[in-house]
């Protein structure tokens, strides 16, 4: 039995049936925050005007909602997602839902925290156009209301940074979480929460070995440190017809970020929580619905071919780990009174 089988919870839980086969446990209440960027509602209100600013990108076009949508699935909905100019990247935006309990950031895990992640698409020539992190910055001070709140949250004699930036993003990206879902309900002892045929996705998942990689509370591997993904290969077994038709080993993955031969196509395993409302699925988009997403991880994972009743059972399932979403209030934007920062 691998690390990742391991790590899976069983609990018994008499009435709801769980008793004969494994449960994983519910997502906690609270994302934790690291040491050195602690929450407070200050630092997630900055935050999360950056998250929506589209002053951050170079044209004044995009901003880290427009990729990430927060109003819905926490993606865009789109195969690829488009940067400034209309430029499509070569991947499709991993949802920042439930991204707080992730231990690496990005498909390829280049990004070890929601700090790093932050300062990523800022300066990537096809997201946000940016020429450097103190080209941002530069422009950041040129909007009075900033300075003045990042001097509150962040004291200190030169207060708006790129550091302090990224840290305020990443604050207001650990308060987008989604607990108490209809799965969440039924390992807390509802019996009713979960559909039967809810019920028997989550037996012939776990019998079928989709949560030896799809483990821990967001479904998305074992609790690891930050900075220690959980990668898995895609696909783990050559030969599938799924392989050419959705064009899966195109895109080398890992190899991308380390140059190792050992990383060619392996990628961090995404959490299944919301998956039913994030599609397209995959890191290329390339598959439309989530009953031909499992399908294709049947057949390229696990080298078996479902019976539909198997298929509409762990839809079923995947489906009972969405939301509930918090509401989103768009915030009000600091003025440039007189003048544009958009050059």
């Amino acid at each position: 039995m691998n690390f990742a089988v391991k790590s899976i919870v069983f609990i018994a839980l008499g009435a709801t049936g769980l008793n004969a086969y494994g449960a994983l446990p519910s997502l906690p209440k609270v994302a934790p925050s690291p040491k050195d960027n602690p929450t407070t509602p200050a630092k997630v209100e900055l935050g999360k005007k950056l998250f929506f600013d589209p002053r951050l990108s170079k044209d004044g076009t995009v901003s880290c909602n427009s990729c990430h949508n927060v109003m819905s699935g926490g993606e865009d909905s789109r195969p690829n997602s488009v940067g400034i100019n209309g430029q499509k990247g070569g991947r499709s935006s991993p949802t920042v839902w439930n991204a707080a309990f992730l231990s690496v950031q990005f498909w390829d895990g280049r990004a070890a925290s929601l700090e790093d992640q932050a300062k990523g698409p800022l300066t990537n020539p096809i997201e946000m156009g940016m020429e450097s992190h103190d080209v941002v910055i530069e422009r950041v001070k040129q909007i009075p209301g900033y300075v003045t709140e990042f001097g509150k949250v962040f004291p200190g004699k030169d207060s708006v940074t790129i550091d302090n930036l990224a840290k305020a993003i990443a604050a207001y990206e650990r308060t987008l979480i989604t607990p108490d879902n209809a799965y969440d309900k039924f390992v807390k002892g509802n019996k009713k929460a979960l559909s039967p045929d809810a019920q028997r996705g989550l037996k012939t998942a776990q019998e079928v070995g989709c949560l030896s990689c799809h483990s821990g509370p967001a479904f998305a591997g074992p609790d690891l440190p930050v900075g220690v993904g959980n990668f898995q290969k895609f696909p783990a077994l050559a030969g599938s017809p799924y392989e050419t038709k959705y064009k899966i080993t195109e895109d080398l993955g890992r190899f991308n970020v380390t140059k190792q031969e050992s990383d060619k196509n392996m990628w961090r395993v995404p959490t299944w929580r919301n998956v039913a409302v994030t599609a397209p699925y995959f890191h290329n988009g390339s598959v439309e619905t989530l009953e031909e997403a499992v399908k294709v991880m049947a057949s390229t994972q696990l080298g078996k071919t479902l019976p539909e009743n198997d298929v509409k059972d762990i839809v079923a399932f995947l489906e009972s780990l969405t939301g509930p979403f918090p509401k989103q209030i768009a915030p009000m934007l600091p003025k440039t009174a007189g003048r544009s920062v958009i050059k």
